[in-house]
């Protein structure tokens, strides 16, 4: 009888297959994440395109492309009276959602928006199912751009302060964005400073400014479809 003859690199790669299924598997389920990098150019996204696009590419990478992706921002109006604005809430589809580990984090947009929602540090994952940096880590990324209240909806247009870095086309010094915390942690335990998507704004729009904030233009993305 011939002697059976164990073959580690075989076995090893057979289990890393089996192992990958799930994950996979997933992954392709997923409808909500942090990106994992931002544009590179601050709060100049392209515009709402340009950050939509930006979700459907890393979402891809994932093996989650078959989705139609949105950003979770705002836009304002160019004036108080404009009505050209854009609600980050109206944008993201009914839900529920989940993350890439299948972990929901809202069934719909009412508990998305309320205090029983489940955004947390160990649940705000990026594309590839991977923690992000929160406040007490270094580099600090905790700051996730939304330009949005936290009901969802937008600030009021000019003459008030620009909340949303131009409509994400600035990638300068001037201007501003809201910020949320995906942690849920602040400097003190307060509403706005543990806000999943209204925390504080910006000093800046440029890359630098954003990361002196503690983040790193890194944005939602929702499966609207």
């Amino acid at each position: 009888m011939r002697a059976f003859r164990f073959n580690a690199p075989l076995a090893a790669c057979l289990f890393l297959s089996l192992g990958a299924g799930p994950a996979v598997a997933q992954s392709a389920n997923m409808t909500f994440f942090v990106t994992s990098v931002g544009s590179g150019k601050g709060g100049d996204l392209g515009g709402l395109d340009g950050a939509d696009a930006h979700c459907q590419r890393l979402a891809a990478t994932a093996g989650a492309g078959n989705k139609t992706w949105r950003a979770y921002l705002s836009t304002q109006g160019s004036a108080l009276n404009d009505p050209n604005f854009v609600n980050a809430r109206d944008r993201i589809g009914p839900g529920p959602w989940q993350n890439a580990k299948g972990v929901v984090i809202a069934k719909n947009l009412e508990e998305l928006h309320s205090a029983n929602n489940n955004v947390t540090k160990e649940t705000a994952l990026d594309e590839k199912g991977q923690l992000v940096n929160g406040r007490t880590e270094k580099p600090n990324t905790h700051d996730i751009l939304t330009g949005s209240r936290p009901d969802g909806t937008a600030f009021a247009g000019a003459f008030f302060p620009d909340m949303t870095c131009g409509n994400w086309t600035k990638g300068g010094t001037s201007g501003s964005a809201m910020l949320g915390h995906h942690d849920r942690v602040g400097p003190i335990q307060s509403s706005w400073a543990t806000s999943w998507n209204s925390a504080h704004p910006a000093v800046g729009c440029d890359q630098a400014s954003l990361v002196k904030t503690g983040g790193a233009g890194l944005f939602y993305c929702f499966a609207e479809k």
